[in-house]
C-alpha cells in the first residue's frame, strides 16, 4: 500500500505538555512518531490537526502520517490493522482508533471545516477520583437558574467576531476573527458540559470562554454583557481561564471537496 494515511486518535493529555514536539519535553506527536517507526521501519512524519495544550484531552484528535520528507506512506501492513498495530508500540492513555486512505494534498490542519470542543465541569461537592485531571470541579455546584444563564451566554457566542477579548494575553495571532457555528452549556448528572464549535479557535480560546461562563454562573458576568465583552476585544473584560483539565477536542469535521 501506498498512500497518505489519517488516524483518528483519542487521548488522556494529562501526562504530556500537548500535542506539538517540544525540547526535552514528553508529548503526544513524540508518542505517536516513536510508534509509526517501530511498526513501517523508517522515519516517518505524524501532521496534527490542531495544537493542544499541555493537560488537554482529546476524543476525536486527527493526524496523518506519511515517510519522512515523502507524502505518502509505503507500507504492506493492512489498512484496517494499523490502529492495533500502532497501539502495541504506543503508552495506555493514547490510542489509535480508525486509519483512512486520504489524497496526497489533504492537510489535517488546513482542510479543517471546524471543530467541536467540549469543556467538563464537575459541581458535586465531593471530588469524584475517577476523573481527577479529566474535569474542572468547582464544589459550589450551580442551581437550574445558574445554567439557564451560562446556555445564554453560551450562545452569545455565536457568530462571526473578533474574539481577541477570548485570546491569551501575548499572542501574536493578528487576525482574531473566527466564526462560532454552535454553542450551548447544559448540566448532566453533576457535571456541566460546554460544547462549542468554529472555523478556527485562538490560543486559550475555548478555556477563556469556559471561565467567563463559570463567571455568569456564579453572577459575576451577565449572559447580557457577552457582547460587550466580544466587542471590546479587551481581555481584562472577559472571565478567567479554566484550567486545562476539562477541556477536550470532540470532533474534527474536513471540508474533503478543497
Amino acid at each position: 500500500m501506498r498512500s497518505k494515511i489519517l488516524l483518528h486518535i483519542s487521548f488522556v493529555g494529562t501526562a504530556y505538555c500537548g500535542w506539538q514536539k517540544q525540547k526535552n519535553k514528553v508529548t503526544v506527536q513524540e508518542k505517536l512518531t516513536h510508534a509509526a517507526e517501530a511498526l513501517f521501519g523508517y522515519p516517518c512524519d505524524i501532521t496534527g490537526c490542531s495544537r493542544t495544550d499541555s493537560g488537554v484531552h482529546a476524543n476525536m484528535f486527527c493526524a496523518t502520517v506519511t515517510k519522512k520528507k515523502e507524502s505518502i506512506l509505503d507500507t504492506t501492513v493492512p489498512l484496517e490493522k494499523i490502529p492495533r498495530a500502532l497501539n502495541n508500540f504506543l503508552p495506555e492513555d493514547i490510542s489509535v482508533i480508525s486509519a483512512s486512505c486520504v489524497e496526497e494534498s489533504f492537510h489535517p490542519r488546513y482542510d479543517v471545516a471546524f471543530k467541536e470542543y467540549e469543556y467538563l465541569i464537575f459541581d458535586r461537592p465531593e471530588r469524584d477520583p475517577f476523573s481527577a485531571s479529566r474535569v474542572w470541579h468547582l464544589p459550589r455546584g450551580f442551581d437550574a437558574e445558574a445554567i439557564e444563564n451560562m446556555d445564554r451566554a453560551a450562545k452569545a457566542f455565536v457568530g462571526e467576531y473578533d474574539f481577541s477579548a477570548f485570546m491569551a494575553q501575548g499572542s501574536k495571532i493578528e487576525d482574531a476573527t473566527r466564526t462560532v457555528m454552535y454553542a450551548s452549556c447544559e448540566k448532566r448528572g453533576d457535571t456541566v458540559v460546554f460544547r462549542v464549535a468554529a472555523d478556527g479557535f485562538l490560543y486559550n480560546m475555548v478555556r477563556i470562554m469556559a471561565g467567563t461562563l463559570v463567571d455568569v454562573g456564579e453572577g459575576r458576568i451577565s449572559p447580557d454583557d457577552i457582547i460587550g465583552i466580544i466587542k471590546s476585544r479587551d481581555r481584562k473584560k472577559a472571565g478567567r481561564t479554566a484550567p486545562a483539565d476539562g477541556l477536550y477536542l470532540n470532533k474534527v469535521s474536513y471540508d474533503l471537496s478543497k
